[in-house]
């Protein structure tokens, strides 16, 4: 299924229906009277949040939404029927904001967290409620009122406790493929990846973890080179980050290019992403004559800590596992 994140949707509420204009007509019975019922209300527009849904795929092909109209009175003073509300489901962690104010609606975070959106038109009245001691007769009914439009933007940001960042290459799918049953598409060429990658990682030190995988940062892509900002939106979510390194393409001259390059770019997009607790991870180890590049980055860092892996082999796995379950409960420690 094609990962969409974002999406322009229209949503109108139901027209209620129009009162009736009636008058009784039965043998028998002189001066009836009115008899026109109430028109139904229109039916209400309501954003649901499900866990049965991923992505906002459901809107790349309908933009437009309208919720069932009210039931137009009828004769002996039936009501017409209320319209049927319609429920649009959405992902949990869909931000949802007026397109034409840019005003944010709602954050709809957990899942069956609901919303009524527009409220349906209400219903008109019927002649019957006209009738006076001096009006005994009235020949109108009220329409129906008619329903709201609102024009939205749905913006997907991924719920994950861990964001995995870092330059293509670094070796972010084959880790969290490694540390989850995550099955992400991994390949030796920039932009492997081009959806992010969740998954669930169980660990023997606590409670389980969601790690997401993010693609596309590289240089500039706080202004959309690369895939940058189409996927710098899901590290707003995560609680912590693990900065992945591929060690091999340190430059021992200037070892810390690569990771100002990545925070620099955080910073730029959103200043409180370069905030976020960071874990440094020196990725492939176990590449030959990687050391002195790697005690070169280590010594540039000073005496902040580096945990050193190898996704490939395994190498180093269990202390980094250990860390972001340490940080997940105590972030301050970092």
């Amino acid at each position: 299924m094609k990962f969409i994140d974002e999406a322009i949707i229209t949503v109108q509420s139901g027209d209620g229906g129009r009162g009736c204009v009636s008058f009784r007509r039965e043998k028998h019975v002189p001066r009836g009277g009115p008899d026109g019922g109430d028109g139904g209300k229109g039916g209400d527009v309501i954003l649901l949040a499900t866990s049965r849904k991923r992505t906002l795929y459901q809107f790349r092909f309908k933009r437009n939404f309208k919720a069932e109209n009210g039931s137009h009175g009828q004769g002996k003073e039936k009501t017409g029927k209320n319209g049927q509300d319609l429920i649009i489901q959405l992902p949990p962690g869909t931000v949802v904001t007026d397109a034409d104010t840019g005003e944010v609606i709602k954050d709809l975070v957990k899942p069956d967290e609901s919303l009524v959106l527009v409220n349906g038109g209400r219903g008109g009245q019927g002649n019957t409620r006209f009738k006076t001691s001096t009006h005994r007769t009235p020949r109108f009914a009220q329409p129906g009122e008619p329903g709201e439009t609102k024009t939205l933007k749905l913006e997907l940001k991924l719920l994950a406790d861990v964001g995995i960042i870092g330059l293509p290459n670094a070796g972010k799918s084959t880790l969290i493929s490694v540390l989850s049953s995550a099955r992400p598409k991994i390949g030796e060429y920039p932009f492997t990846t081009l959806t992010p990658n969740l998954g669930v990682v169980q660990t023997d030190w606590g409670e389980p973890f969601v790690l997401a995988d993010i693609p596309g940062l590289i240089e500039g892509a706080h202004k959309g080179t690369g895939l940058g900002t189409k996927f710098l939106r899901h590290i707003e979510r995560t609680s912590i980050l693990v900065h992945l390194i591929d060690v091999s393409a340190i430059d021992p001259n200037n070892p810390l290019h690569l990771y100002n390059t990545i925070n620099e770019e955080l910073f730029l997009y959103n200043q409180k992403l370069s905030e976020k607790p960071q874990i440094v991870v020196l990725n492939k180890l176990d590449l030959p004559g990687i050391q002195t590049a790697a005690e070169e980055f280590q010594f540039a860092l000073k005496s902040r800590e580096v945990i050193f892996i190898s996704a490939l082999t395994g190498k180093g796995l269990e202390k980094l596992i250990q860390k972001i379950v340490q940080l997940l409960d105590k972030p301050d420690e970092l």
